[in-house]
C-alpha cells in the first residue's frame, strides 16, 4: 500500500527520530523503507527539510570514516532521493552546491562524485512533490537510473516509457503521440490513471512518479 497519513509529535521530537533513523541507515541491510520513512516525514513536515539536509551534509557525507564505503553511499543515496523530493532553503542550497563541487574535486570518478553530479542536475528540476517517492523510485534513484512506465494506449500495444522523478504527464503524452504517428491529428491526448476505485485524467503538469506512488 502507498504511505498513508502519519501522526507526529513535536518538531523537536521528530527531529530526534530522524537523527536516529540516519544513524541506523549506515548499517541497514535494506535501507529503502527507512529512506522512504525519512522522505515522508520531510514531505509532511517541511520545517525539518533543512535539518535533514544539514545532517547529511555536515555530519554524514563530510569526512566520513570510510569514503565510498557502503554506509557512506547509503547517505549519498538518501541525499539523491532528497534532491528529487524537496529542496532546502536558499542558504542550505548554496552550501549543498558547494559540498557537491568539493566532493567531485576531492574524489573524481568515484561513486560519491557520480551521486554529486546526479544531485546537481536534479536540483535544477525539482519543484516539489505531492507524494513521497515509491519504493521502486527510490531503488532506481539509488542506482542513478530511470524508471520504466507502461502506458496502455487504446487501439495500440502498451508502450514502455522511461521516466525520471521530474517527468510530467504532458511530456509522456507528447512522446507517445510522436511514437504513434499522431502528431498531425487534430485530437487532444491525455493520460488517465485507472484503479478499482476511480478513473480520472492526469493533469498535464502532474509528475508521473507521483502517480506511480499512488498505485504502489
Amino acid at each position: 500500500t502507498a504511505p498513508g497519513p502519519r501522526s507526529y509529535t513535536t518538531l523537536r521530537d521528530e527531529a530526534v527520530k530522524l537523527f536516529n533513523s540516519l544513524q541506523q541507515l549506515e548499517s541497514e541491510r535494506d535501507p529503502v523503507p527507512l529512506m522512504q520513512g525519512v522522505l515522508q516525514t520531510c514531505l509532511d513536515l517541511p520545517p525539518l527539510v533543512d535539518e535533514i539536509y544539514c545532517q547529511l551534509l555536515v555530519k554524514q557525507t563530510t569526512e566520513p570514516p570510510a569514503p565510498g564505503g557502503q554506509g557512506d553511499l547509503h547517505y549519498w543515496q538518501l541525499l539523491t532521493c532528497m534532491s528529487c523530493t524537496c529542496l532546502p532553503s536558499p542558504p542550505v542550497l548554496r552550501f549543498l552546491r558547494f559540498h557537491l563541487d568539493r566532493t567531485e574535486n576531492r574524489f573524481p570518478a568515484s561513486e560519491m562524485a557520480k551521486y554529486a553530479c546526479f544531485i546537481r542536475e536534479a536540483l535544477g528540476k525539482t519543484k516539489g512533490r505531492e507524494c513521497v517517492p515509491s519504493l521502486e523510485e527510490i531503488l532506481v534513484l539509488m542506482q542513478r537510473q530511470e524508471m520504466i512506465c507502461t502506458v496502455h494506449c487504446p487501439g495500440a500495444p502498451a508502450c514502455s516509457v522511461a521516466i525520471s522523478s521530474h517527468t510530467t504527464a504532458e511530456e509522456v503524452a507528447q512522446e507517445l503521440v510522436s511514437r504513434l504517428g499522431l502528431s498531425q491529428s487534430p485530437n487532444l491526448f491525455a493520460l488517465y490513471e485507472q484503479s478499482r476505485r476511480r478513473e480520472q485524467p492526469v493533469g498535464s503538469a502532474t509528475l508521473l512518479a507521483d502517480v506511480l506512488t499512488r498505485f504502489e
